[in-house]
């Protein structure tokens, strides 16, 4: 598993991007970074993250399915898609766009990949 800091890229309402607006996430990536099925399906339970947005934190997990992978709140009822998931490499300096609850398709760039 690797800690994952993400923080959301530039956009209209952050020119500069924020550091305040994010998520932390434990991820199973394999050597190159990616996300990996079997590293999961033997590590799902501890494959979670937290959402920061300024002064608001919730958690949830990563799950995985036909549709690819997604990051579901402790309640399960909605589940945040990650965009082309199979292809993103979670290595620092690389984007990953994930489309959040309100619909919006938001960039994050991830700013530090640690092991745990």
């Amino acid at each position: 598993m690797q800690i994952v800091r993400l923080e959301l890229a530039r956009c209209r309402e952050f020119p500069e991007g924020s550091p305040t607006h994010g998520y932390a996430l434990r991820l199973p990536l394999d050597a190159e970074g990616r996300l990996n099925p079997g590293n999961w399906s033997r590590q799902r339970h501890s494959a979670d993250f937290t959402r920061f947005w300024g002064d608001e934190h919730e958690g949830g997990r990563l799950v995985h399915g036909r549709h690819g992978w997604g990051l579901a709140f402790n309640d399960d009822s909605e589940v945040e898609p990650i965009f082309r998931s199979a292809d993103h490499r979670f290595a620092e300096g690389e984007y990953v766009s994930i489309t959040e609850r309100d619909g919006m398709t938001r960039t994050f760039r991830v700013v530090a990949v640690k092991p745990q």
